[in-house]
C-alpha cells in the first residue's frame, strides 16, 4: 500500500541489471526499487555485487545490460556526469578526497546541480569537526573526518538522492554513531538514500527496507517490520 503523499512509481528502478569488469561478470540480474524518502540498504558479504550496483547506477561501469530508470527517465547508458546532473550523488567507499586540497577546497569543489543544496555553513553545522580542520590538507584527515567531508561535499550539490557506499567502514564507534545520526537527519529532511552496508546493526536502525545481495542478484527483501522474525536468516546470509 502506498503511503499518503508518496508516489506509487519508484524514484529509482533497477531491473535485471547485469554488469562486467572486463570479462568478469559482477552482476547477474539484480532488481530492486527505491521510493522517494526511503532509506534502502543493500546487505551482503564482500564481493556480493553491492558496490558494483552503485557504480553501475552512476554510469561508472559501462559494460552492462538491463534497465535503470530514475524519475521515469532511462539512465541505463548515461555517462556519470549526466547521472549526476539528473540528481543522483555518489559517495564511494574510498571517499575520493583530493589529498592536495584543503577541507574547504574539497568541500566547495563540486558544482551545484540543483537548488536546495546545503550551504557550507549548514554542512559545517552537521559536521563540526570539519570547521576545525578547514585549512588542513586531505592527507592529514582521519578516516572519520574524510567520511564526513565526502558526505558533506555531495550535500552541497543539491542532489536529493544519495548513494552511500560503506560509510562506516573502518571507523571508530563514536564516528559511526555520528554518521548514523546524520543519515537519520537527512531522511527526516526528505532525502532518499541507497545505502551499502555490511554493518547490519548500523543499517537496522536506519533503513526502511533491506535487500540481501548474493552473487550479483537480490535474493531477499525485508521491511523493517519483518526484521524481528527473520534476523536469523539475515545472519546466515551475512555470515555473522
Amino acid at each position: 500500500m502506498t503511503e499518503p503523499g508518496r508516489s506509487s512509481t519508484p524514484l529509482l528502478q533497477v531491473r535485471n541489471l547485469e554488469a562486467w569488469y572486463g570479462e568478469s561478470k559482477a552482476l547477474h540480474g539484480i532488481s530492486f526499487d527505491l521510493r522517494e524518502g526511503e532509506v534502502v540498504t543493500l546487505l551482503g558479504r564482500n564481493g556480493a555485487g553491492k558496490t558494483s550496483t552503485l557504480r553501475s547506477i552512476m554510469g561508472l561501469l559501462r559494460r552492462k545490460s538491463g534497465e535503470i530508470r530514475f524519475r521515469g527517465q532511462d539512465i541505463s547508458h548515461s555517462p556519470p556526469e549526466a547521472v549526476a546532473r539528473a540528481g543522483l550523488a555518489y559517495c564511494p567507499e574510498e571517499r575520493g578526497i583530493f589529498s592536495s586540497l584543503t577541507v574547504g577546497e574539497n568541500l566547495e569543489l563540486p558544482p551545484v546541480i540543483a537548488s536546495g543544496g546545503m550551504s557550507t555553513k549548514e554542512v559545517l553545522a552537521m559536521f563540526p569537526n570539519l570547521q576545525a580542520r578547514w585549512t588542513s590538507q586531505g592527507t592529514k584527515l582521519s578516516g572519520g573526518e574524510q567520511q564526513m567531508l565526502a558526505i558533506g561535499r555531495i550535500l552541497r550539490t543539491g542532489a536529493r538522492t544519495l548513494l552511500l557506499d560503506e560509510p562506516t567502514e573502518g571507523l571508530a564507534p563514536v564516528i559511526v554513531k555520528q554518521i548514523g545520526a546524520v543519515i537519520a537527519s537527512l531522511k527526516t529532511s526528505g532525502f532518499t538514500i541507497l545505502l551499502v552496508e555490511q554493518n547490519f546493526r548500523f543499517a537496522s536502525r536506519l533503513a526502511d527496507r533491506f535487500c540481501v545481495v548474493e552473487h550479483g542478484r537480490v535474493v531477499e527483501t525485508l521491511t523493517r517490520d519483518e526484521l524481528a522474525g527473520n534476523e536469523h536468516r539475515l545472519h546466515a546470509y551475512l555470515g555473522v
